[in-house]
């Protein structure tokens, strides 16, 4: 099975990588992790109506369409998601009827240093993937909070939140073999 693991912040010592990271480490091993990049060009409707879409567009469609489910680990930009996020969404989901996230599951985890852990980005993705025909996890939910604290110099997690991850791990796995 694979799990395409979708990373929303570009930032080179991102907190949310290394969350992502630490949850790649836990999954089955018969469950293989693509990484998807969505360092994408703004979608602009022009070029897929031109039929010019990027390379990078059509790579990233191709790649999204191939995986079985879909792990989301994002940070709280403005009480939302990133830019990056929804322009990703918005590729893979373009040009109209020919969605690539359809009938696939997914889950999100929210990362923050702030104490809410990124409680707005989670539920921001939510709202814009039922559109998509992506069938969310609902339970646990996965906020993490105080993200500074609970990563060591290696971006390893600490033993508590290792176990907090596998729990949802376990979830995750059983919700898309389900």
């Amino acid at each position: 099975m694979r799990i395409g693991m979708l990373v929303g912040s570009l930032r080179r010592e991102s907190f949310s990588r290394k969350i992502a990271e630490n949850v790649a480490r836990l999954l089955p091993g018969d469950m293989v992790v693509e990484w998807v990049s969505i360092d994408l060009p703004m979608y602009n409707q022009d070029l897929d109506d031109d039929g010019v879409p990027s390379q990078s567009w059509m790579d990233f469609r191709a790649k999204v369409g191939e995986c079985d489910a879909y792990l989301f680990v994002t940070p709280e930009y403005n009480r939302s998601i990133p830019a990056v996020i929804k322009n990703a969404l918005d590729v893979g989901s373009r040009p109209y009827g020919r969605n690539v996230w359809g009938g696939k599951k997914g889950a999100v985890i929210s990362v923050s240093p702030g104490a809410i852990g990124g409680f707005g980005a989670n539920h921001a993705l939510r709202q814009a993937v039922v559109f998509l025909d992506i069938t969310m996890l609902q339970q646990p939910e996965m906020y993490i909070g105080g993200v500074t604290k609970l990563l060591d110099e290696n971006g390893n997690t600490n033993e508590g939140t290792t176990a907090y991850l596998q729990k949802f791990v376990m979830q995750f796995v059983k919700f898309v073999k389900g």
